[in-house]
C-alpha cells in the first residue's frame, strides 16, 4: 500500500510539473558547475568549448558524465535552458580576508597547500611532476580568481534570463593564460614574504601537462572577462591565510 501511495505521489508530481511547464510556457533554467578537467590532456591549447572531451581522472569523468546528463535532459525536454561553466583553477579569496578556502587535511589543490606551508601548518609543498615538457618542468594551469568566477556566474544568469531557446551550452571560465606550479610558488612567496620549501615528487596519474582556456566565447556571449592576475590572486589568498591560519576553526579544535 505504501509503495502504491508513493508511486501515485510520484506520478501526480510529474504530471503537475509537465502541466505547469507545458501549458504555462515556463522554462526550467540551470547553471552547472563543471570543470576544465573534462578536457583531459588537450591535443592543442588553449581549450575551446567544442573540443573533444576526454577526462583523465575520476573527478573529471564525474563532471563529464554530469554534463552528458544535462545535455540529455535538455534534449528530452527542450524547455530547459542550461549553462555549463567549466571552471579552470579557482584560487584567491575575498579581498576582505574574511572568506576563503578551508580544506580539511592535506589539500588536493595547489594554493591551499601553499598557504598551509606558509602559515606553518605543513612543513613543505609536494610538487607533483618536475619533468613535464614545460618551461620549468612543472605542470601549467589556468588559475582564476574566485571573485572573477563569481562574476562569471552572474553573467551566466543574465544570459539564462534574457535568451530564448538557449539549449545547453558550455563556457570556459579562465584567464586564457597558463602559469606553472613553480611560477605560482614564486608569486606566493613574493606576496607573503615567506619562503615555501618544496619537495619534487613524481607525476600523479591523471594529471595533464598544460591546460588553459580560450575565453573568446565567454567574452563574446556573456560579456565576461577575468580582471585579476596572479599577483592579485596570491595577495588575496595570503590575506585570508594570515588572518585565518587555521581557517574557520580555532587551533584548539584542530
Amino acid at each position: 500500500m505504501a509503495l502504491q501511495f508513493c508511486s501515485f505521489i510520484t506520478i501526480r508530481s510529474e504530471s503537475l510539473q509537465y502541466n505547469c511547464t507545458s501549458h504555462m510556457n515556463i522554462s526550467v533554467q540551470m547553471v552547472f558547475s563543471s570543470s576544465a578537467t573534462v578536457y583531459g590532456q588537450p591535443e592543442t591549447i588553449p581549450c575551446v568549448e567544442d573540443f573533444k572531451l576526454q577526462a583523465m581522472n575520476p573527478y573529471g569523468r564525474t563532471k563529464l558524465f554530469l554534463e552528458e546528463i544535462a545535455r540529455d535532459i535538455q534534449k528530452a525536454e527542450p524547455e530547459w535552458k542550461i549553462i555549463l561553466l567549466r571552471y579552470f583553477n579557482p584560487v584567491g579569496a575575498h579581498e576582505s580576508g574574511k572568506l576563503g578556502e578551508d580544506p580539511r587535511g592535506i589539500p588536493n589543490n595547489l594554493m591551499p597547500y601553499i598557504q598551509q606551508v606558509a602559515v606553518g601548518r605543513l612543513p613543505e609543498l609536494n610538487v607533483y611532476g618536475y619533468d613535464y615538457p614545460t618551461k620549468d618542468g612543472s605542470a601549467v594551469r589556468d588559475y582564476i580568481h574566485v571573485m572573477d568566477l563569481a562574476d562569471g556566474h552572474i553573467a551566466a544568469l543574465r544570459k539564462l534570463f534574457t535568451t530564448e531557446n538557449l539549449g545547453c551550452t558550455a563556457y570556459n571560465l579562465g584567464t586564457g593564460h597558463g602559469t606553472s606550479v613553480l611560477e605560482m610558488v614564486t608569486a606566493f612567496e613574493k606576496a607573503s614574504g615567506k619562503k615555501i620549501p618544496i619537495k619534487l615528487c613524481p607525476r600523479r596519474p591523471g594529471d595533464a601537462t598544460e591546460v588553459y582556456a580560450s575565453t573568446e566565447k565567454a567574452e563574446k556571449e556573456l560579456g565576461w572577462k577575468a580582471k585579476y592576475g596572479v599577483e592579485e590572486m596570491c595577495r588575496d589568498q595570503w590575506n585570508w591565510a594570515k588572518n585565518n591560519p587555521w581557517g574557520y576553526r580555532r587551533k584548539s579544535l584542530e
